[in-house]
């Protein structure tokens, strides 16, 4: 651990990174509703969806449990997390997630997330408040587990988000179909005829939740946790299996998956690209333990349905993605701006990016750039930097004056696709677009095409409109200044008089001056 990582951990406590510390905090924001009453599970989601705050369940089920959702349902709420404004929030990402700081090992007595532990038959998932999110799921699911595995050899450790969904008392099937680093480090193990041991860890910090959907390339993606945090990562070891987990969790659900592989139906789900996902067939996790903080808060994630903008997945998604553009563009273009990747289009499929152009084609560089990384976004919408990537109405604005689809439209086919995409209509490949909206290479947005922007009068020494169009020609609002006039009308007197009696004449850019030998 380096010096300045040490004295962060050291002056962060126990609870720095605990979620119901972050929850409080989106109180004093104004970014947490409470619902008091005691709700039913099946009210749950329906409380959530399309809500632009946080909520928090204080009485949910019978057991009055407490439940918080939504939690990183927008991009403000991540940015606090990180202690940064929302237009910093990219870059700290990105330079966050290029370092590792090494989690430290704590005993059991020191971790909170051991408070309370459920092994044997006192281990069951419906010990917890885990509520049906869809009305088509296949079961209720726990959606805000973290996962957290080691390789078979031992040689890397991985941390991802999961879902999970109850089969039984012990048993939960999880996700494991599209191509991931956990799919491929469970593989082995099925080979080898061995379970792969799992842990998940329900109710976190969303610097958690931003390191666990990063895509990372990194041995250890505790340490990269850690970078995210700013702070090393307390682990503490597994009751009951080989693993360490975050020791300042709200829960971990301890087991592993089996040997078996993929032999059994998950799902339908709804998925974070707004619609329902078909039966899959996925691995099984076991429960073999529970632990738990004493006064221990469950979260659930909000995925899906028709107001993805303010859903946690989308939310995750679109950061992660936009995280990737950038370090595809950083190799495409001298001088990327900004990305934005709307939540609204489940934060993958429509990229916005601004660069500043210095040679003819590099928007084109650009775009392809996208389209070709990692980050499998569908559609890339590329600006000048005067325009506001986050602001629908400027981007409806240049697509409307700045594109001309014979000539800025770029379609291309043959891509890797996302298969949860319902317009791919069973295909494994998918096409792709571009939409260049920047002005041609060359031309003059200060001469060619001026915006209209308010006038501003600047104080000075008041003169008359003869006296400054003697000095030469002037815009009216040259001439208001030039009189000190915050009015305009008695402009319009002067001119008046000064064309009979001098005489006046319009330039092609609107300018008044005087008529040719006018004195």
């Amino acid at each position: 651990m380096n010096a300045a990582a040490a004295a962060q951990s050291a002056g962060s406590g126990p609870d720095a990174f605990r979620l119901r510390r972050f929850v409080e905090r989106l109180e004093e924001a104004g970014e947490l509703e409470r619902v008091e009453a005691r709700t039913d599970l099946i009210d749950v989601a329906s409380c959530l969806d399309g809500n632009a705050r946080a909520v928090l369940f204080e009485a949910a089920g019978p057991e009055q449990a407490e439940i918080v959702g939504n939690v990183m349902g927008g991009r403000g709420r991540l940015a606090m997390a990180l202690g940064v404004e929302p237009d910093k929030l990219l870059q700290t990402v990105i330079e966050r997630l290029r370092g590792s700081i090494a989690p430290v090992e704590v005993a059991a007595a020191e971790a909170p997330c051991q408070e309370v532990v459920w092994e044997g038959e006192d281990a069951d998932f419906t010990r917890l408040p885990v509520h049906l999110q869809h009305e088509l799921d296949g079961a209720p699911y726990i959606s805000a587990g973290i996962d957290i595995t080691c390789s078979l050899d031992g040689a890397k450790r991985n941390v991802g988000y999961r879902r999970i969904m109850l089969r039984g008392r012990r048993e939960a099937g999880i996700d494991l179909v599209a191509p991931s680093d956990l799919r491929g480090m469970y593989a082995p193990f099925v080979q080898e005829d061995e379970r792969m041991p799992m842990a998940f860890v329900v109710g976190s910090h969303p610097a958690d939740g931003i390191a666990a959907t990063s895509m990372t390339v990194h041995e250890d993606e505790l340490g990269v946790m850690g970078s995210v945090r700013g702070a090393p990562v307390p682990l503490v070891k597994c009751v009951t299996i080989d693993a360490w987990v975050p020791a300042d969790a709200e829960f971990v659900l301890e087991g592993y998956l089996d040997e078996k592989g993929w032999h059994e139906g998950e799902g339908p789900y709804g998925e974070y690209v707004g619609y329902y996902g078909h039966m899959k067939i996925n691995p099984v996790f076991h429960l073999t333990a529970i632990t738990k903080r004493r006064d221990a808060l469950f979260q659930t994630l909000t995925i899906g349905g028709r107001h993805l903008d303010c859903t946690d997945t989308a939310q995750l998604c679109a950061l992660r993605t936009e995280a990737a553009v950038w370090q595809a563009l950083e190799t495409a273009v001298r001088n990327p701006r900004a990305v934005y990747v709307t939540p609204s289009c489940g934060g993958m499929f429509n990229a916005r990016i601004c660069i500043e152009q210095n040679y003819p084609g590099e928007a084109r560089n650009a775009i392809s750039a996208v389209l070709g990384s990692k980050a499998d976004v569908k559609h890339v919408f590329a600006v000048d930097p005067d325009i506001d990537i986050f602001s629908d109405q400027q981007m409806d604005w240049a697509l409307a004056t700045r594109f001309q689809a014979d000539r800025d439209f770029i379609p291309t086919s043959g891509y890797r696709a996302v298969p949860l995409d319902p317009s791919l209509d069973g295909s494994r490949l998918g096409a792709k677009a571009g939409f260049d909206l920047t002005f041609p290479f060359g031309w003059n947005p200060e001469t060619d095409y001026l915006v209209p922007e308010p006038p501003t009068i600047a104080a000075g020494t008041p003169c008359s409109v003869l006296e400054a169009l003697q000095l030469g020609p002037r815009t009216f609002r040259d001439l208001m200044e030039a009189a000190c006039s915050r009015d305009g009308r008695e402009i319009v007197t002067a001119l008046d008089d000064i064309r009979r009696t001098h005489g006046l004449e319009r330039l092609d850019d609107g300018r008044y001056a005087l008529s040719s030998g006018a004195q």
